[in-house]
């Protein structure tokens, strides 16, 4: 008693029980085993392991060791050479205990009828994601991630179709659906179609970001409450997050989503039983597909679940902001064929190739620095400052990603001496083109996230020369930089989801967002840190550099 009572003992104890990962709770593999067995499954497990690049703070875990448990239903009327999926993640403490004896109660009762064409995988994952990312790399014989899992004993057919199961409580107000999955992949519109159908069928009331749709669509609160809801479809898809364990499942071409249960004040309730008959419902249409799920969209936005905008309006709102760029490197490019004063010809490549050269090559290097030091300075910074690993990293790319406004904008000078007109029109246009390429290709992967980045890029890299008001533009550029947008998207967010914070929490979120866009793509392969590391915040240095161009 004497080791506990003291808070720093507590936690360092903590902290020693964290990195050992000495387990103060464990997933009931046996018992799971012995009770999908007694409902007639072909059952196997797969252990898995992963070490983290830094401890994840929000999860406190870092050497990751688990156990999923997979039971296998196999189809009597089929040769068996396609699948469905109904997992249900196994977290700490009593969370999502009810998902877990649900799908076991569904698995007794689908056993017992003889119309299943496709084999029925019941699967308990493990430590959310990364016990799903083990189960599918193994299903899939692929190792994409580094991590370390015991080849799957028993495998299905080709995998049509998963659905994940979520339960807060055994009293379900309603259930709610989740798409976005990893990269901002969306699952083919018919699955949300299908659930929504299966919803109004059975009485269940249903709902999409966490919203209830609404009767009254013409009325200003009809359109208020649409926008917010596409609004933060937009936020969650351009995060590149999978925001549930089907996420991951669209990296492989399988259409799948996340079903949460919610208990909240609304006096309608919702059975066990009912959500049951729902899945079953579901199940049994999916069971009849000839072929994968194709025929309907799979890049939409949805201000409902009763409702959606199709590529064909939203995507010419990106064209538009696109064409900004196209014009604007029209006009430099007129300006360079242009014959300067004094001069008979035009001199279009007239500046040094160093003064062009020097601030691409440095910008690009410090987003290197941006992508690779958080992680790999990580010991150096703890042994020399009082901060902890997840602290070290997140600081440090925030260390590099200001630094990074310090280094270009007089390197073309140091090497070449005076910058020429010229030549800040020519790094324009690299820059503008570069620009272009990189969000069409983005938009084209996430429209979110590349219509958010248009939306702030595109605006400095019109009107930004050497010759604005300095002071003024450079605050205009700061806050129209991918980590203000990063920290000002936080807020909105959290005021569309009805939960405001204060400028202090809103910082600290912001922390762990970056941290968990680094573990997200070391572990899962998300794009997003690398794509702005790498390419969007050197391109918007190269515009900084125009800025101060002397």
């Amino acid at each position: 008693m004497g080791l506990l009572s003291d808070p720093n003992r507590r936690r360092a104890l903590t902290n020693l029980l964290t990195r050992l990962n000495t387990p103060l709770w464990g997933m009931p593999v046996d018992w799971l085993v012995k009770a999908m067995q007694a409902r007639g499954l072909e059952v196997f497990t797969q252990s898995f392991s992963r070490t983290l690049p830094f401890p994840d703070e929000n999860k406190e875990r870092y050497m990751v060791h688990g156990t999923n448990v997979y039971g296998i239903l196999r189809a009597p009327r089929a040769p068996r050479t396609e699948a469905l999926v109904l997992s249900a993640p196994c977290t700490p403490g009593s969370s999502n205990n009810q998902a877990v004896g649900l799908l076991l109660g569904l698995a007794q009762y689908f056993r017992g009828q003889m119309y299943w064409a496709k084999d029925i995988i019941f699967l308990v994952n493990e430590h959310d994601l990364i016990g799903m990312q083990a189960w599918l790399e193994g299903y899939h014989h692929t190792n994409t991630t580094g991590m370390s899992w015991t080849p799957l004993e028993g495998r299905g057919g080709s995998i049509q179709a998963a659905l994940s199961l979520e339960l807060s409580s055994d009293i379900i107000t309603s259930l709610d659906l989740v798409l976005e999955g990893l990269n901002g992949q969306l699952p083919n519109l018919d699955l949300a179609n299908l659930f929504y159908a299966f919803c109004q069928k059975i009485g269940v009331l249903c709902t999409i970001q966490g919203k209830l749709q609404r009767n009254d669509w013409d009325s200003a609160a009809g359109y208020s409450q649409a926008v917010q809801t596409m609004l933060l479809m937009v936020l969650k898809q351009a995060s590149g997050r999978p925001w549930g364990d089907h996420g991951l499942f669209l990296r492989y071409h399988i259409e799948a989503a996340s079903i949460r249960g919610i208990n909240s004040f609304r006096q309608y309730k919702t059975d066990l039983t009912t959500v049951g008959k729902l899945l079953e419902g579901m199940f049994r249409k999916l069971n009849n597909l000839l072929e994968r799920l194709h025929q309907s969209y799979f890049f939409y936005l949805l201000p409902s679940l009763s409702r959606f905008v199709s590529i064909g309006y939203y995507m010419p709102a990106f064209g538009l902001l696109a064409a900004i760029l196209l014009l604007r490197a029209l006009d430099l490019w007129v300006q360079l064929g242009s014959p300067a004063p004094g001069t008979e010809d035009g001199l279009p490549f007239g500046p040094g190739v160093l003064s062009v050269l020097t601030p691409l090559i440095i910008s690009h290097l410090t987003g290197v620095a941006l992508y690779t030091l958080p992680i790999m300075a990580q010991q150096t910074a703890v042994e020399h400052f009082p901060v902890s690993e997840t602290e070290a990293v997140v600081l440090t790319a925030i260390a590099i990603y200001t630094a990074g406004l310090a280094l270009p904008h007089n390197t073309h000078r140091v090497l070449s001496g005076e910058g020429t007109e010229e030549g800040w029109r020519v790094l324009k246009l690299i820059a503008i083109f570069y620009m272009a390429v990189l969000l069409g290709c983005t938009a084209l992967i996430n429209f979110s996230l590349g219509f958010i980045l248009a939306l702030t890029l595109v605006p400095v890299a019109a009107f930004i020369t050497p010759h604005v008001p300095r002071v003024l533009s450079a605050l205009v550029m700061v806050l129209l930089s991918p980590g203000s947008t990063l920290l000002f998207s936080i807020f909105v967010y959290q005021e569309l989801q009805e939960a405001p914070i204060t400028l202090l929490e809103g910082w600290n979120l912001f922390l762990s967002v970056i941290s968990q866009g680094i573990l997200d793509h070391n572990l899962y392969g998300s794009l997003v840190y690398p794509l702005i590391s790498l390419l969007v915040y050197p391109c918007w240095l190269l515009l900084w550099n125009i800025l101060f161009w002397k």
